[in-house]
């Protein structure tokens, strides 16, 4: 079951641009979204479309 903000990662594109996702839904080590594969990336939230900022 996903929990609250402690189960949550945030990572970045090469861009900088910041994504949430869930770490269940990360597998491995991941360091930029270009890492993830295409499931993951579904999984992830852009950030920017959340807060209606690309920095926050």
């Amino acid at each position: 079951m996903k929990g609250g903000y402690e189960s949550m990662v945030w990572i970045r594109d090469k861009d900088g641009k910041e994504y949430a996702c869930y770490l269940d839904d990360i597998k491995g080590k991941i360091k930029t979204k270009e890492e993830l594969t295409d499931e993951e990336r579904a999984k992830c939230l852009d950030v920017s479309q959340i807060v209606g900022t690309e920095r926050w």
